[in-house]
């Protein structure tokens, strides 16, 4: 690998880290204007702890603003109920024969 392919591969890196902080930085945006700040810090959380489950909830809470469904800033509890929906585990049950 010679000095300018790593210095393309280095720059690549950059830039797509730069658009990942900006995306995160937009959507810090938006849920600031959706959410109480108590809804806020529980999304937070559980971002530390299941990175997953957070970008679903996410998703689902800007597809309810964006459909129209979401009345004023969504509250600790609605987040809390909308994560023990999202959160729930299936079971898989290998039955022998």
């Amino acid at each position: 690998m010679d000095y300018e392919e790593m210095k393309k591969r280095k720059m690549e890196e950059l830039q797509r880290r730069q658009m990942e902080e900006e995306a995160s930085a937009k959507i810090s945006s938006m849920l600031r204007a959706l959410l109480t700040e108590d809804a806020r810090t529980r999304l937070n959380n559980v971002k530390l702890v299941n990175n997953e489950l957070y970008l679903k909830a996410v998703q689902a809470i800007l597809y309810l603003q964006r459909a129209g469904q979401l009345q004023g800033k969504v509250g600790d509890e609605e987040v809390k109920a909308l994560l023990e929906k999202m959160n729930v585990k299936r079971e898989i049950i290998i039955k022998r024969k």
